[in-house]
């Protein structure tokens, strides 16, 4: 029997587990423990024996390892800095090329983002969500991705040197297929997830320009028998849907709201909170909108993409970004509709509303019980770090001017319009 074995053998023995199926599956808790420091292994032998058995696994990554892999995370292999830490490129011995984002020695909320990135990537199997090969747990946090050429959408889309790669078809294409891959995170993966960041830089494009979902760190697992939870609210300036912003709504009508920006940024090339075309229009959303109700939609498409796209496509792409950012999480399609309207050439499509706009007035329909439809927040927010499950009506978007700024909430309601109430990720783009 050797060591490693061995030393399984003995855990096992104290926890009388019998069969095969216990014995993987106790292995599993055991490696994902030792994983997130639940486990502290002092003993030096342990520690080479939980080494090998790792190397066995496939999964988990000895730390000498990544260091060769990346010449010990030279600045050159960096290929950027995510949200709680600098991610480089590496090559394995075997000739894989992998990214690997480093947890920051002074990251305060990285460790959280860390193991919820670990947790719900494990078990993620899908084309168009990044590929995540394995971890390192000591002495350093590490996680392994497969490597992605052309690196994140933003880079590409956004800079005028680089954005002749993306002619229409691509850009199409990465449409369908970050609709595909969030419609599996809601409705087809093992647990529901919503990734809560869903934008340009956070989709990567890989050699065959099939885009990626990546950067699961603030996703939640969401509970199918419920409407919606509220929670505490973080994310990125331009892609948050009103009712999150406002009152820490969220359901997987906030990713369906981030990916209706999304849409709209590749067909106009603009990004969403830096825009500055229109003077009479506070953003992307809004000028999309009024060029919609002129019957100009055509003229939100990037002018150098005109002659070469369809534009019986682009009309329908303008048509779903809109539907999808709509005031009123209940008038958004879900991501399955979004995936038939993409790819299944259906009939008439809705008719939009205004987009939702967070700052915009806005109240919720009253419940049963209660006296005003807006005056009582309390019951359906939380500010502890425990998210509250509830099943109350959806918001809809009360009359007043798009731009205009909501009421001060109660400090007891701890949702702010302007800042992240963890005080840990200001609600901008500061992470990228």
């Amino acid at each position: 029997m050797t060591k490693s074995n061995s030393f399984f053998h003995n855990l096992v023995k104290r926890f009388k587990l019998s069969s095969s199926k216990d014995y993987v599956y106790f292995k599993d808790i055991v490696f994902t423990c030792c994983l997130f420091g639940v486990l502290n292994w002092n003993s030096e032998s342990q520690e080479e024996e939980l080494e090998a058995i790792a190397a066995q696994e496939q999964k988990i990554f000895s730390f000498q390892t990544l260091v060769s892999a990346t010449k010990n995370f030279h600045p050159d292999n960096k290929l950027g800095q995510g949200g709680y830490g600098p991610v480089f490129k590496g090559k394995l011995d075997d000739g894989r090329e992998i990214a690997v984002k480093k947890l920051s020695q002074t990251s305060t909320q990285g460790k959280k983002e860390f193991t919820t990135e670990a947790k719900l990537l494990a078990r993620v199997q899908h084309r168009n969500v990044v590929n995540l090969l394995g971890f390192c747990g000591y002495p350093e946090k590490l996680l392994v991705y497969e490597y992605v050429v052309h690196e994140s959408l933003d880079k590409l889309l956004f800079s005028s040197g680089n954005r002749k790669a993306l002619d229409w078809k691509r850009r199409y294409n990465i449409i369908v297929g970050v609709a595909r891959g969030l419609l599996y995170l809601h409705e087809d993966s093992h647990d529901r997830i919503i990734h809560r960041d869903i934008k340009a830089s956070n989709i990567l494009l890989d050699d065959k320009w099939i885009p990626k979902i990546a950067d699961f760190g603030m996703a939640r697992l969401y509970p199918e028998d419920q409407t919606h939870i509220n929670t505490r609210v973080a994310g990125t300036n331009g892609y948050m849907a009103p009712e999150y912003v406002m009152h820490g709504n969220l359901s997987v009508k906030v990713d369906v709201y981030s990916f209706g920006v999304m849409v709209l940024e590749l067909v106009s090339g603009q990004k969403n909170s830096a825009f500055n075309l229109d003077p009479e229009c506070e953003n992307l959303l809004d000028w999309a909108y009024k060029l919609y109700k002129k019957g100009k939609s055509l003229e939100i498409l990037e002018s150098k993409l005109y002659s070469s796209s369809d534009l019986d496509e682009v009309s329908a792409c303008i048509k779903i970004g809109l539907l999808c950012t709509q005031s009123d999480p209940g008038q958004r399609p879900t991501m399955r509709r979004v995936v038939v309207m993409l790819t299944k050439k259906s009939g008439v499509l809705d008719e939009p509303s205004r987009p939702g706009i967070p700052g915009t007035r806005y109240r919720r329909s009253r419940r049963p019980g209660t006296s005003g439809g807006s005056s009582s927040h309390s019951s359906t927010t939380t500010t502890t770090t425990t998210t509250t499950i509830t099943t109350s009506t959806a918001p809809t978007t009360a009359s007043g001017p798009s731009g205009s700024v909501p009421r001060r909430r109660s400090s007891s309601s701890g949702i702010s319009s302007r800042s992240d109430p963890h005080g840990k990720r200001p609600m901008m783009e500061t992470y990228d």
